[in-house]
């Protein structure tokens, strides 16, 4: 069997854990955070767990981070 490519913008995203969760980054902390509340910044400094509904296509883009 060939080498499977992992894709290139997931593994820049996410983070296999040891227990087998898969842990990213919040979005929305780039730009425009005047209009955002403080609160709402603050939640997403925090780093967050793949929902298990999509936790099967993120494994799937990355094939030997298992």
């Amino acid at each position: 069997m060939p080498k499977i490519k992992t894709h290139s913008s997931s593994k820049k995203r996410f983070r296999v854990t040891a227990s087998g969760k898969i842990k990213m980054s919040h979005a929305f902390r780039s730009h425009r955070l005047i209009s955002k509340s403080r609160k709402a910044k603050k939640r997403h400094r925090l780093g967050a767990y793949v929902s298990p509904a999509n936790e099967a296509a993120v494994k799937m883009l990355l094939p030997y981070k298992r």
